[in-house]
C-alpha cells in the first residue's frame, strides 16, 4: 500500500483492541484457564494480536516509503525483532520452564524464513516469470553473516567445555552477545552506507521515489507504530498463557512453543515479502527473509541471554543433532540458491521440500 493514502481502519482499530483489551484484563484482574470461556478469550486474543502485528508492519511500511530503502527494510526487521523479543522474554518468565525458548525460536525462524519463505517466494516468481534476478553481492553478504551467527549462537554450545551440555558459561554468553552484535551492526553499516547499492533491485537506489507520505501521515503512522509495538508486549504474558495451554492441550512437543512465536512474528514480513516475490521484485523478498534471520540472531539472542542472565534462568542454546543437519543442509542448498542471481521454480520446491522435513521431524522425530 503506496503512503500517501489514507490509513485502512485495521491499522489503528488493532491496535486500540489490543489496549482495551489489557486494560480490561487488568482491570478485572482475569486469569486465563483452558474451559470454553477461556477458549473464547484466547481466540478472541490471538486474532487481535495477530491484527496488531499486521498494523504495526504496516506503519512500518509506511514510513520505509518516506525513508527509503534499505533502511524501510531495517525499520521493518527492527519493529519485528522488538515484538520477538518481547514474546521470548515473557515466556520465559512463565510458571513453565521453557529454557530451550529462545533456540527453538530462532531455529524455527531460521527455518521458516530460509526455507518456507524463500521457497514460496522463488516457486511463487519462477512460476509467473520463469526467472527472476536478484543481487548476488547482497545475498553473498546476508548469508554469510548469517552462517557464523547461527553456528556460534545454534552449533558451538554442543561442543564448549567450560560447561557440559548445549549451554554457554556466563563469559562465553557474554562474549558471544558481543560478537553478535557487533558482527550485526557492521553488516547494518555495510546494508545502509558503504554498499547500500548490494541490497537495491538492479543496483539502482530507490531512495527518489519513497517520499510519498504526507507529513502528518509521516508522524502518525510513527506513533501507532509505537502504540501497536507497546500493545504486543502488553499482551504477551497472556499469549504465553495460551501457548501453554494449547500446547499441553494437543501434546505438542517443546519446540511447538518457539514455532508458534516465530509464526505470529513472521507473518506480516511473509505477506509483504511474498507480495514482491509475485510483482518481480526478489531483491526485496530477499531483503525481507534474510534481514529477519539476520536480526532475530543478531538482536533477540544477545537480549534475551542478558534477560536470562538478570532474572537467573538457564539458557539452551545448543541445537540437536538432527537439527544441525537439517541446519547444515539450509545452509548449502541456500549457496546454491543464491549463487548464480537468477532462481527457477526447482529451486523454490527444494526450499519447501526442506521445510516439510522440518516441521514433521517436530512432531515426529
Amino acid at each position: 500500500m503506496s503512503a500517501h493514502r489514507s490509513i485502512p481502519k485495521s491499522a489503528w482499530i488493532f491496535p486500540a483492541l489490543a489496549v482495551l483489551l489489557f486494560v480490561a484484563v487488568t482491570a478485572t484482574g482475569y486469569k486465563f484457564t483452558p474451559t470454553a470461556p477461556g477458549l473464547l478469550f484466547a481466540a478472541v486474543l490471538l486474532v487481535i494480536l495477530f491484527g496488531t502485528v499486521f498494523a504495526a508492519v504496516h506503519h512500518a511500511e509506511v514510513i520505509a516509503h518516506r525513508i527509503g530503502e534499505p533502511y524501510g527494510t531495517l525499520l521493518l526487521t527492527l519493529a519485528v525483532t522488538i515484538i520477538e523479543v518481547a514474546l521470548i522474554a515473557t515466556l520465559m518468565l512463565g510458571d513453565t520452564a521453557v529454557p530451550a525458548l529462545a533456540r527453538d525460536t530462532v531455529f524455527a525462524v531460521v527455518m521458516i524464513v530460509c526455507n518456507g519463505l524463500v521457497g514460496i517466494c522463488t516457486l511463487l516468481g519462477g512460476l509467473r516469470y520463469r526467472e527472476q534476478d536478484f543481487q548476488i553481492p547482497g545475498a553473498n553478504l546476508y548469508l554469510s553473516v548469517l552462517v557464523v551467527l547461527a553456528t556460534i549462537t545454534l552449533v558451538l554450545p554442543n561442543y564448549t567445555l567450560t560447561t557440559p551440555g548445549p549451554f554457554y558459561s556466563a563469559a562465553q554468553l557474554a562474549f558471544v552477545s558481543v560478537v553478535t552484535i557487533l558482527l550485526y551492526g557492521v553488516f547494518l553499516y555495510i546494508q545502509a552506507a558503504r554498499h547500500r547499492d548490494y541490497f537495491i533491485s538492479g543496483g539502482k537506489d530507490s531512495a527518489g521515489h519513497a517520499g510519498q507520505a504526507s507529513g502528518a501521515g509521516f508522524l502518525l503512522s510513527i506513533g501507532l507504530l509505537l502504540a501497536s509495538l507497546l500493545a504486543v508486549v502488553l499482551l504477551a504474558k497472556k499469549f504465553s498463557l495460551v501457548v501453554d495451554a494449547g500446547a499441553a492441550m494437543i501434546g505438542a512437543p517443546s519446540a511447538f512453543a518457539g514455532i508458534v512465536v516465530a509464526l505470529l512474528i513472521l507473518m506480516p514480513e511473509s505477506v509483504s515479502a511474498i507480495a514482491a516475490a509475485r510483482k518481480n521484485d526478489l531483491q526485496k523478498s530477499i531483503n525481507l527473509a534474510l534481514g529477519s534471520s539476520l536480526a532475530t540472531i543478531g538482536l533477540t539472542i544477545p537480549a534475551v541471554a542478558i534477560a536470562a542472565y538478570a532474572l537467573r534462568k538457564t539458557l539452551i542454546l545448543g541445537l540437536e543433532d538432527r537439527e544441525v543437519v537439517i541446519l547444515l543442509l539450509t545452509f548449502i542448498l541456500s549457496m546454491l540458491t543464491f549463487g548464480t542471481g537468477r532462481t527457477n521454480i526447482l529451486f523454490g520446491l527444494l526450499h519447501m521440500v526442506v521445510f516439510a522435513v522440518f516441521v514433521f521431524l517436530v512432531f515426529v522425530p
